[in-house]
């Protein structure tokens, strides 16, 4: 079946790259985004660094993510999806079986760097971007599944991986896992195509969903309304993804519970982005945002309050199963808010400050453990980025209702 008014047609093909660039994001961003949390406290006791100093790691990595998804989504965009996701999976391969071998710090920040530059960065923006062009219909259902690809990655890729340091050590589990990653994403990677030219258009075309929406802010306001949300959003984010396993295991649960915790969490994250996906296929993308964002400010500070293992795990799911909607939601706001001849520029310039906030997010909540021996610092900084994240995206939500004129629409 083929879809009207000059559509991309309805290809079946279309849901091999939604599984494709699922599973992909699962593996390449699933680590860069939450795995070195497992590596926080062997890395301590191995060498004596800080845990502020060791999370940053994982802040060098998210800072490459930045600034490879608008490099590398310009190139998928003058080249191919497919070329720049063999660049990815290739780089980020190879650069976690050589970051086995660090010795310092320095080398871990260069490192993991250059494997969100080129490997994760390769993996995220441009395979999002090539996911939202095959679809014109249920655009939140497609994006919210590849979006749950990465929150099975966030929670799965740490738990396999606190498994593996615990049978190998953290150098014989960062080796297994480039292995993998390089026999996996490599094939993955080949299945990647462009969507198909859209049909001649009818000479009566209707307005869609996304005509309207888009007509709405000139794209650059668009695009700097979502960016100062996203930073706080996902400042409020991170922290949980990165210390929630070292605060468990700071209330004497192991390394495996503690990492089977945000595995539960990360686990409902994958139900929770399908449904919020699907969500902003039926009130709208930002009413989407808005909700998911209010649900993790509301609960992100009762981590604190936890001191069972039961409870962390009930707490973790609920949590989880809202947050999750946050991400998948700000990609459909971009998909729908801006013009196809922008969308992968946009997606990389929103996605960078997403990138921004989670890394300084992470960075803060151990820098603030460092200097008072606890979370509660860390956990409250997230909660009140949260409110600024709320304020901004409530008044994006109000101006675009105040702007939006009625319209014939036909999803």
């Amino acid at each position: 079946m083929t879809a009207n008014n000059g559509s991309v047609p309805d290809h079946a093909y279309r849901w091999i790259i939604v599984g494709a660039s699922a599973v992909m994001m699962a593996i390449g961003v699933g680590f860069i985004s939450t795995a070195v949390t497992v590596f926080i406290i062997p890395l301590n006791v191995e060498f004596g660094w800080l845990r502020g100093s060791v999370s940053f790691i994982n802040t060098a990595g998210i800072a490459g993510v930045a600034l490879g998804g608008i490099v590398m989504g310009r190139i998928a965009d003058k080249s191919s999806a497919r070329l720049v996701a063999l660049i990815g999976a290739i780089s980020f391969g190879g650069g976690l079986v050589i970051a086995a071998w660090a010795e310092t710090l320095w080398q871990f920040y260069g490192l993991f760097f250059l494997i969100g530059f080129l490997g994760a960065g390769s993996l995220f923006t441009p395979l999002v971007a090539n996911v939202g062009n095959w679809f014109t219909r249920n655009v939140g259902l497609a994006i919210g599944i590849v979006s749950a690809g990465q929150a099975l990655g966030q929670g799965g890729v740490p738990f396999a991986a606190a498994l593996l340091v615990n049978a190998m050590g953290w150098r014989g589990a960062l080796t297994f896992m480039g292995a993998v990653s390089l026999a996996v994403l490599v094939p993955l990677a080949l299945l990647i195509a462009q969507p198909p030219k859209p049909a001649a258009p009818a000479p009566h075309k209707t307005a869609t969903v996304e005509d309207a929406l888009s007509a709405v802010l000139a794209p650059n306001t668009v695009i700097v309304w979502l960016s100062a949300a996203v930073v706080f959003c996902c400042i409020t984010m991170s922290v949980p993804l990165m210390h929630l396993v070292p605060l468990a295991q700071d209330r004497g649960f192991a390394l495996n519970d503690a990492a089977g915790i945000l595995f539960a969490m990360l686990l409902a994250g994958v139900v929770g982005r399908v449904a919020f996906g699907r969500l902003a296929d039926i009130i709208g993308p930002v009413r989407t945002y808005l909700v998911a964002s209010a649900w993790q400010t509301v609960l992100v500070f009762a981590f604190l309050q936890l001191d069972t293992l039961n409870a962390f795990y009930v707490f973790a799911v609920v949590y989880g199963f809202g947050y999750s909607g946050v991400m998948t939601a700000i990609l459909v706001c971009v998909r729908m808010l801006t013009p196809q001849a922008r969308r992968a520029y946009a997606l990389g310039i929103v996605t960078m400050f997403a990138w921004l906030g989670h890394g300084i997010g992470g960075y803060q909540g151990g820098y603030f453990f460092d200097l008072t021996g606890n979370y509660i610092l860390s956990y409250a900084n997230a909660a009140f980025a949260g409110m600024i994240n709320l304020m901004i995206i409530g008044t994006l939500l109000v101006t675009l209702n105040r702007r939006q004129t009625p319209a014939p629409i036909h999803p």
